[in-house]
């Protein structure tokens, strides 16, 4: 019964994430608008920063922040400029492309996650777990457009629009959960969202800097 109750909790937590990471697809698709995509972005992490470290305090993790080693501290600031690239990359692709499209394809870092882990943290992967990997990635293929591909096959490096920056996205997603799984393993999961999200913050408005506001001459 415990393990029933406990596959529930589970089941209903991983339900709520899937719909507000669907509801956040669906406000940044109508924030991004009117707005440049990388100042939406610095816009929006220090409210994701402010719950982070809101999050330390009720747990009282933030105690831990002077014990943090080098390396995962490391680990954690690479992750954060991972972080930061995918959602510099996620909203842009937002801003060019439909959500119904840019959303898949992100979410490809799910195949890109587990395939790096496989390669470079050792974890085991059966026969089940590879074809479901074909799976997602056949479906993915398949709700895009022939033009789009099209596109960036003629030139990667800007003819597929949305789609260059969506794939970027789900590349640097796969790199904040690798980075991300090696900073935390001596560290509150909190306490490094917390680190990492910080760093995001930093990278935006750096972002924003060099890319929105007027330079003098």
């Amino acid at each position: 019964r415990a393990t029933r109750s406990t596959d529930s909790i589970y089941a209903l937590f991983a339900c709520g994430s899937a719909l507000f990471a669907g509801l956040t697809a669906i406000l940044a698709k109508q924030g991004v608008r009117t707005t440049d995509s990388t100042l939406a972005t610095a816009l929006r992490t220090p409210v994701v920063l402010a719950g982070a470290w809101g999050m330390t305090l009720l747990s009282g993790s933030i105690r831990e922040l002077g014990a943090v080693d080098a390396r995962s501290l490391a680990c954690l600031i690479a992750s954060g400029l991972a972080t930061g690239a995918s959602w510099l990359c996620y909203f842009k692709a937002l801003q060019l492309g439909d959500v119904s499209r840019v959303t898949p394809v992100d979410k490809m870092s799910t195949v890109l996650t587990v395939i790096m882990a496989v390669a470079l943290l050792g974890e085991d992967l059966g026969a089940l777990g590879a074809l479901g990997l074909v799976l997602v990635t056949a479906g993915t293929l398949l709700m895009l457009r022939g033009e789009d591909l099209r596109a960036l096959a003629r030139s990667p490096a800007g003819g597929g629009g949305w789609l260059v920056y969506a794939i970027g996205s789900a590349v640097f997603a796969a790199l904040t959960a690798i980075l991300g799984k090696v900073g935390v393993t001596a560290v509150p999961s909190d306490l490094g969202t917390a680190i990492r999200t910080g760093v995001v913050l930093v990278m935006a408005w750096v972002m924003v800097g060099l890319v929105i506001l007027p330079i003098p001459v």
